[in-house]
């Protein structure tokens, strides 16, 4: 079946419970905020709207609704670096320490420790948000292969197969760049850069037991997202029928919002959480194969890229690193 444990995943969750209220207040914020915009561009469009006829108060009513829900989607763009440097990275942080079996440090607060961690390994947002898009970029290529070879299988129906993996795999692999970030802080390294070129290449000569537990994961998480959905339905439509103007697919859009902020903030974590405990398992005591790496670097762009950010990194001057931990 899977090889992890669902109950000590569980238990971390408990024991970051600082980390996990953090990330509810930043995603059921988004998702309140979603909701409060939406409502009040519609409300502004509906009064705007008054002084032409019926059509033009529905359709001013619509875009009011429409730009206050760009506004907030624009704005969680933005700030999708920052959330991954201080909510996701940070979370990873203390989880490594917790998973190793070691004690967070006495009179400090986990947000304080995992700051501090993320900005040894990364220095700036920026750093990490470009390690990470690389490493998605090297995993789509990993899973294309997986893909490719389910493609010329002598199986009968073998391109539906490949299309249904195709989006399974997707999604599955939603939860593994994370854990390469997890490596690159659980190495301690100086160059992060390396560290998750290094993590990639382990990950691939181990891509069978990774993607059978994401596979796993996958279908625990959304299918647990799939039933806040249902839940959630009555209550978002009573937010759509006070809105102005009802907005006939605003019901399932706000119960689409409120089962993400569910999944980012509670599930995704716990399956970060259990495929760290499966990633750092599996390669425990492995080195990277020069064959996975040359297979990589024919494979994808991305990979190449990394390596070269890798070789070509300069450790910052002392004075740098202190202004960045200032300003970080």
């Amino acid at each position: 079946m899977w090889d992890f444990s669902v109950g000590r995943a569980l238990g971390l969750m408990v024991k970051t419970l600082p980390f996990v209220l953090l990330r509810m207040a930043v995603y059921f914020g988004a998702t309140l905020a979603y909701v409060l915009m939406t409502g009040a561009g519609a409300g502004i469009g509906w009064g705007i709207g008054g002084f032409g006829d019926e059509g033009f108060q529905a359709s001013a009513t619509l875009w009011g609704g429409v730009f206050g829900f760009g506004a907030v989607a624009a704005v969680m763009y933005l700030a999708r670096e920052y959330i991954l440097y201080v909510v996701k990275a940070g979370h990873i942080a203390v989880l490594i320490k917790l998973l190793e079996g070691e004690e967070m440090p006495e009179g400090r607060s986990q947000i304080s420790y995992a700051r501090e961690e993320v900005t040894q390994r990364f220095a700036q947002a920026s750093v990490l948000f470009g390690i990470d898009q690389l490493v998605k970029g090297v995993l789509r290529a990993i899973t294309g292969l997986v893909r490719g070879i389910v493609s010329i299988l002598p199986i009968p129906g073998a391109q539906q197969l490949v299309a249904i993996l195709r989006a399974f795999l997707r999604i599955a692999v939603g939860f593994i760049d994370e854990v390469i970030l997890a490596y690159a802080i659980r190495t301690k390294s100086d160059n992060a850069w390396a560290s998750a070129q290094t993590g990639v290449v382990l990950y691939a000569q181990n891509y069978k037991p990774m993607l059978k537990n994401a596979a796993w994961l996958a279908l625990i998480v959304y299918g647990l997202s799939f039933v806040v959905f249902l839940v959630m339905l009555a209550p978002a439509a009573l937010a759509v029928y006070l809105i102005p103007g009802a907005w006939s697919a605003g019901g399932i859009v706000f119960a689409l919002l409120f089962a993400w902020s569910v999944k980012a903030a509670l599930l995704e974590p716990f399956a970060v959480t259990c495929m760290m405990e499966v990633y750092f398992r599996t390669i425990e005591g492995q080195i990277p194969d020069p064959a996975w790496e040359a297979k990589l670097e024919q494979l994808s762009k991305k990979f190449s890229r990394l390596k070269e950010k890798a070789l070509s990194y300069q450790p910052p001057r002392a004075e740098q690193d202190g202004q960045a931990r200032t300003n970080g």
